[in-house]
């Protein structure tokens, strides 16, 4: 559980940097981008744990995620003047967050003696979710409903995590192993442009 602790910490950390500087490409102000990174950094968790029945959701009397999100936005508004490029920050930290958050989701369901899929189920809700909302906060379409590779990582390293599990390897290298996997598929994917098929044909504009 102590491992368990560290990479949610992790996650949290990642997704909050990466919800601060999503937040600075639309410039928002101070408050804006702190709300960015809270929603980015919190809002998997929170969706998992209402459908969970953890009620209220873990934020609300731990406040220690909240101090992880002020210190990690601020550790990112410090860098602002020597980054140059938001985009390829938010993606770098975007992908730690959904291979720790992954992990994260993934050992709840499992604490709850609930079937493999529906703990990967969990895990692609903790990961991708907050995003979801970070995205419709910025009315951007969210990464998850368009064609780049995002919670198909997340369910990848989630069936890998099984996979290995089945075979017997312990679960700490198991946990290594799936959110390492997911981060560098995610940014493999965005390197190397692999995007899932479409079913929709573009429309030919009339003459």
């Amino acid at each position: 559980m102590e491992s368990l602790k560290l990479i949610e910490i992790v996650g949290t950390a990642a997704f909050s940097i990466a919800g601060t500087f999503a937040a600075m490409e639309k410039k928002l102000d101070v408050f804006g981008i702190f709300i960015i990174a809270f929603i980015t950094a919190l809002g998997g968790g929170t969706l998992r744990d209402i459908l969970i029945g953890e009620l209220p959701v873990k934020w609300i009397f731990d406040p220690s995620s909240a101090i992880i999100v002020l210190l990690s936005t601020i550790a990112g508004l410090l860098f602002t003047t020597v980054i140059k490029n938001y985009h390829n920050v938010l993606l770098f930290f975007d992908s730690i967050g959904l291979g720790f958050f992954t992990v994260v989701g993934i050992q709840v369901g499992i604490d709850l003696d609930l079937h493999p899929a529906a703990c990967i189920a969990l895990g692609t809700i903790t990961a991708c979710f907050g995003g979801v909302i970070r995205d419709i906060s910025l009315s951007n379409i969210p990464l998850i409903f368009q064609k780049e590779i995002y919670a198909t990582t997340c369910i990848l390293g989630g069936v890998i995590f099984f996979l290995l599990l089945k075979i017997g390897v312990p679960k700490m290298p198991v946990e290594v192993i799936c959110l390492v996997t997911i981060v560098l598929f995610r940014l493999l994917s965005v390197r190397y442009h692999w995007q899932l098929p479409v079913i929709w044909k573009p429309v030919k504009p009339s003459s």
